[in-house]
């Protein structure tokens, strides 16, 4: 069954193909108003407070956010909304941008809605590249932000960088994208795509980074990466700390990352 489209503009992946292709420094294309002005004033509406007891919490040297994935804590826009987004009619959208078949990920692993309030940051990093339940590969990232009235001086934006062969590092940051209310942003996440946000945010209390994030899969390729979890990048000052090295590295393993980054902020939802 077709669901309505929450889009501002349905046909809009039928122009942004060849854009997204030609993006430095790996495929990308930001779309302004991606939702319709009534849907996502309607989601925005209904995030929860950055104290609210529904988060998980990330609160270390590489990261500081809140995140939730969980569909039972979604409010019906949001609950509707995830679920166009993890509909064939979409995810066969997406697959124009791949050029290749996708899939949706209902599990949400990774996804949902994010948070940085002030201080808040996202070391560069590249995410993790098969799906440690499914087996797939993530291929492609959506990212909508959803804090109406963000200010430029606020900071937040996304950053893009190029990777360095030799180090198997980030490179030079080639861009910096606005994280504006109701803009979208799509990304292969499988080109050695470090993404982030390392400059701590300067929100005030009450507007946090608000943004909703969700990710498309593929069967694997032979040339795909092996990592089951985010790769990170210290910062500059980080390069030498070994404690944050050694994050890094627990990190990034499928078997000792949830021991090292995430706390549940509501204790009542631990299992």
């Amino acid at each position: 069954m077709s669901l309505i489209s929450p889009l501002s503009s349905p046909s809009v992946f039928d122009t942004l193909v060849s854009q997204f292709r030609a993006a430095e420094p790996f495929h990308h294309v930001v779309v302004d108003n991606f939702l319709s002005a009534e849907v996502a004033e309607a989601v925005a509406s209904e995030f929860p407070a950055f104290d609210g007891s529904v988060w998980n919490e990330y609160n270390n040297a590489i990261e500081i956010k809140k995140a939730c994935n969980h569909w039972d804590r979604f409010p019906r826009a949001t609950y509707q909304l995830f679920r166009y987004l993890n509909s064939e009619e979409f995810v066969g959208e997406m697959s124009k941008l791949a050029g290749e078949q996708l899939y949706a990920d209902p599990g949400l692993h990774g996804g949902g809605w994010h948070s940085h309030a002030t201080g808040g940051k996202l070391n560069m990093h590249l995410d993790y590249s098969i799906h440690p339940k499914t087996g797939l590969e993530r291929r492609l990232n959506l990212i909508i932000y959803m804090q109406p009235g963000w200010q430029l001086e606020w900071g937040g934006a996304l950053g893009f960088w190029k990777h360095d062969e030799a180090k198997n590092a980030p490179g030079e940051l080639v861009t910096q994208i606005p994280c504006l209310f109701n803009r979208a942003v799509i990304f292969d996440t499988s080109q050695n795509s470090w993404h982030g946000l390392p400059d701590p945010v300067a929100c005030p209390p009450n507007k946090p980074r608000n943004s909703l994030a969700i990710y498309y899969l593929c069967k694997p390729r032979q040339f795909a990466a092996e990592r089951g979890r985010a790769l990170f990048a210290p910062s500059s000052e980080q390069a030498n700390d070994p404690e944050v090295l050694e994050l890094i590295k627990l990190r990034s393993q499928v078997q000792t990352s949830g021991s090292v980054y995430r706390q549940e902020d509501n204790h009542r939802h631990k299992k």
